[in-house]
């Protein structure tokens, strides 16, 4: 009987334990298509307010390219609302070239396929909303 009641014990801390250690929050799957070259990296972020955006973000990544598309997860996200941006550091100095009017020389996009006229991507456009439930954000180029 001693056996019976430390297995059982066992097998409910054990259980305790697995259920504490899942994770909490959602899945943010980020498809890229149609990119110049596979050369280089993706340099990708994920905002959660509008204050970071297009800054330092919630998570960052860095994706290598496959027959010109990549995919990234950012796992374990919380419910809120949120933006993606990404560059495609074709020549891999780690930065985004642009040329002298500040145009960008490097493919760039963002979450909802978002395009600024005459400047940067607004938030407006590009933030979307997690709520229980995982997403895929595609942005095609």
């Amino acid at each position: 009987m001693n056996t019976l009641a430390k297995i059982l014990v066992f097998f409910l801390l054990s259980h305790s334990l697995v259920n504490a250690q899942e994770q909490n929050g959602q899945e943010i799957t980020v498809v890229i298509e149609n990119l110049k070259s596979n050369k280089g990296h993706i340099y990708i972020s994920l905002y959660n307010t509008e204050a970071s955006f297009l800054g330092k973000g919630f998570k960052s990544t860095i994706s290598r390219i496959e027959n010109n598309s990549c995919t990234i997860k950012f796992e374990n996200v919380p419910n809120g609302i949120y933006a993606i941006s990404f560059f495609h550091d074709e020549n891999e100095n780690k930065k985004m070239d642009s040329n002298f009017l500040g145009i960008p020389k490097e493919d760039y996009g963002c979450s909802n396929n978002a395009r600024g006229f005459m400047g940067p991507p607004k938030w407006e456009d590009a933030k979307f909303e997690i709520n229980n439930t995982s997403i895929t954000q595609t942005i095609t180029l």
